[in-house]
């Protein structure tokens, strides 16, 4: 033997050659248990190219769609409508491994642009390599083709061109509801559009006010017409200028329009309840065997009365009926036989009732005037108009609710308001202190049909809010 081979192998301490066996140990176990990563490329590229393009798309259709049921069949039709909202986020969370797959089989003929800022359909036809003069072309085609060119920031355009770079086939969505295509064909482009229709299913918000009822309502999601909806149907007991109070509150159940479970529109309001100062109002759309729709108590009595509270929505009193005012302008003690309306200039003026209308015109310091003879008893006054609305003239026929101008400053005003007037047999009252007789009940002989129809929906109602308040302990 050689001094090198006789030479003994170092020696290592104990603990440390139990540290190497472990750590041997460990390096064994783990590559019997996972496979390399080079095995798992292998595995994910072979199950790809198993399924077929159309079996890919299939069983990703299907899985969305059995989302779409469970949620469907879990969640309740009142819902409110920031879940209704919520469903087009779940479905694209549980289905985001197919976009890429979609977008590796377009055809590299498929082009699509987004409308933005200072766009027109010539530059989006050269953003996608077509020449700007054949924009004239399209256009041209098809009488409705110009519908094109109406475009919208944000709004999408797909072309579908051929190999050698024409023209065959220009889409795009106008709304939810709406898309419009135009196809080439032997004599040009031929348009097309095709509108969805939506189902209806039912939605229900509840609102607590802290502030104004617009911004309230609009927290608890409903829409601004809805909200002016909901003044409409409680305007014949609740003056929304004054009567308003931090914690009032409010339940509405709603028609709601969808399209592939995205909320598109809003249908009337079913049945509502409105809390204010500790007294509740109730309100269910009920439509008789006659085809008219109207707002009933829960009871059958109508929501519907002679006058309604106040001739515009959501406005502040600015001046209050008082014999014994200082004019603004005369600066003398001068009788204010009305009600002063402050309200942006603009703001629509309503009809308090049916009746006939004696003036719509110039009256001396009221400026422009509408004064409007209900029966025999009752008239009233709207001054201060900035414009009277469409179809408004002297000797013409008003219904209540009917809008007849839009508040100004014209005549003796220091800003825009409405004067509002009202004078039984001739004597000016407090508009505000008028009690006034309510429009005939539902009839004996469709009662039992009104009942089967309202207590549901004021038992649903019900159900819905204890629901929302146990959810939030």
């Amino acid at each position: 033997m050689t001094k090198e081979s006789s030479k003994a192998p170092p020696l290592y301490p104990k603990t440390h050659l139990l540290a190497a066996s472990g750590i041997a140990a460990l390096l064994s176990l783990a590559l019997l248990v996972f496979p390399s990563s080079d095995v798992e490329a292998k595995k994910t590229t072979l199950s790809l190219e198993l399924e077929s393009p159309a079996e890919q798309l299939t069983q990703d259709q299907d899985a969305a769609e059995a989302v779409q049921a469970t949620n469907e069949t879990t969640a309740s039709p009142f819902a409110q409508i920031d879940n209704s909202a919520e469903e087009p986020q779940e479905t694209a969370q549980v289905e985001p491994a197919p976009a890429p797959v979609v977008e590796e089989k377009k055809a590299p003929t498929h082009r699509e642009v987004v409308v933005a800022k200072g766009d027109t359909l010539s530059t989006l036809f050269e953003k996608v390599g077509l020449p700007a003069t054949s924009v004239r072309d399209v256009l041209a085609s098809d009488k409705q083709a110009k519908q094109f060119s109406q475009l919208k920031r944000g709004q999408k355009l797909e072309f579908e061109l051929t190999p050698d770079g024409q023209l065959t086939t220009l889409h795009s969505k106008v709304s939810d509801l709406e898309t419009i295509t135009l196809t080439k064909n032997d004599k040009g482009y031929a348009f097309n559009r095709v509108t969805a229709k939506p189902s209806v299913r039912s939605a229900y918000v509840h609102g607590v006010i802290n502030s104004s009822l617009s911004q309230s309502a609009a927290r608890a999601g409903l829409s601004h017409s809805l909200t002016m909806d909901m003044a409409s149907v409680f305007g014949y007991d609740v003056d929304f200028a004054q009567d308003i109070r931090q914690g009032d509150e409010f339940d509405v159940i709603y028609e709601q329009k969808v399209v592939n479970g995205k909320a598109v529109g809003n249908g009337p309001i079913l049945s509502a309840r409105f809390t204010n100062r500790g007294k509740t109002y109730t309100a269910v759309r009920y439509t008789n065997k006659q085809g008219n729709s109207s707002y009933y108590t829960a009871d059958g009595n109508s929501m519907r009365k002679a006058f309604i509270r106040t001739p515009v929505d959501f406005a502040r009193i600015s001046s209050k009926f008082s014999m014994g005012r200082k004019h603004p302008i005369l600066n003398k003690i001068r009788a204010h036989k009305g009600v002063d309306y402050a309200a942006p200039r603009g703001t629509p003026i309503k009809a308090a009732g049916d009746g006939k209308v004696l003036l719509a015109g110039r009256r001396g310091g009221y400026g422009n005037t509408v004064i409007i003879q209900h029966g025999n008893t009752y008239r009233t006054l709207y001054g201060h108009m900035q414009g009277f609305a469409k179809g408004v003239k002297t000797g013409g026929s008003v219904k209540q609710g009917q809008v007849i101008g839009y508040i100004g400053t014209t005549g003796l005003s220091t800003g825009p308001h409405l004067h509002y007037e009202f004078q039984v047999n001739g004597v000016h009252v407090d508009p505000l202190g008028q009690k006034v007789a309510m429009a005939d009940p539902i009839s004996k002989a469709e009662r039992a049909r009104f009942l089967a129809q309202s207590q549901p929906l004021m038992a649903r109602m019900d159900q819905e809010k204890a629901t929302m308040l146990a959810s939030k302990r």
